[in-house]
């Protein structure tokens, strides 16, 4: 930065600065007459150090990125003629981290630390307008992190999907299924498990090609998913293997669940288009129950073991 020359004697008065606002005190005007006016090259960067400083834009504009490791640039406003930089620096009496660039030539007002509480001190406006514009940034501020909140829950909740069939993941299942177990546990209330298995996929696949797996995959998830009550979950537990699991349900119930799901898988069609042959789709279900002093290892053992015996009975039904 160049210093050009002294506020008092710079074109801009300080009725066009936003911090003055109204002021009519002269002065407050005296008061900043003898304050630098710098001048920074299009591109270049406040180097400030561990020093912290008020800097008014008086003509060009400053660019400030609050975190200059962030990934993206939403964090980054632009501070036009009339307006300021690094209250908040002066205000904690802490190094300002803001990384501030000229956009364009840019002349600033340049204000140290102990002269703007001085000023504060002389002027009710600077207070005021000062705590509004405070105000103004910490709304904005609240915005964009509920704004990046939200996203990151997207991109949490993304996670936890398994992208082809739109299930739950094993990752869900793992971070859920102990917490539903152990509040089954407390509450003493039912909780069963639905484990699901596609008969005979491989073969499915080389007889239709993979495209057509991926398809019948999501035909048997959406029959899942829409067969299920809104408290229940269905999962993808990995390649053609899916879950469901039935919070309040008892055995008796979870079987007959089972067995709706394994008569609406048979019927399920694949191909919507006619003109193609119809393969057959039909699963095998194996059913466990959490029982006194089980985890959720022990559910989904039982649970896998159901679906074993299902598999050697024939496939195509129901096991517990």
């Amino acid at each position: 930065m160049e210093q050009i020359g002294t506020f008092g004697a710079h074109r801009t008065t300080i009725g066009d600065l936003q911090l003055f606002r109204d002021e009519t005190d002269s002065t407050v005007a005296h008061m900043l007459a003898s304050c630098a006016v710098v001048r920074m090259a299009k591109g270049r960067r406040i180097e400030d150090g561990s020093h912290a400083r008020l800097y008014i834009v008086l003509s060009g504009q400053l660019e400030i990125a609050p975190d200059t490791h962030a990934d993206d640039e939403s964090g980054t406003s632009c501070i036009n003629p009339g307006e300021s930089a690094g209250e908040q620096a002066v205000l904690d009496d802490a190094a300002n981290l803001a990384a501030m660039t000229a956009t364009e030539d840019t002349e600033l007002l340049v204000i140290e630390p102990e002269l703007v509480w001085e000023l504060i001190d002389r002027s009710h406006v600077l207070a005021r307008n000062l705590l509004r514009l405070m105000s103004f940034r910490i709304r904005a501020a609240n915005a964009l992190l509920r704004r990046r909140q939200k996203l990151g829950e997207f991109y949490r909740q993304l996670s936890l999907n398994d992208p082809l069939t739109g299930l739950y993941n094993r990752a869900w299942l793992g971070d859920m299924l102990p917490k539903l177990v152990g509040r089954a546990s407390q509450d003493k209330s039912p909780l069963s498990l639905i484990m699901i298995d596609l008969d005979n996929f491989k073969n499915f696949n080389d007889t239709h090609g993979h495209i057509a797996g991926d398809t019948a995959l999501g035909v048997a998830a959406e029959l899942i998913r829409n067969t299920l009550r809104p408290s229940d979950y269905a999962v993808r537990y990995g390649g053609e293997e899916m879950m469901a699991v039935l919070p309040n349900t008892s055995p008796e119930i979870a079987a007959m669940v089972a067995e709706r799901l394994c008569l609406k898988l048979r019927a399920a069609i694949v191909f919507p288009d006619m003109r193609l042959p119809l393969p057959h789709l039909t699963g095998s279900f194996g059913i466990a129950s959490l029982k006194p002093g089980d985890d959720e290892q022990a559910l989904i053992a039982a649970a896998d073991a159901a679906l074993y015996r299902a598999k050697e009975a024939g496939r195509d039904r129901v096991c517990d």
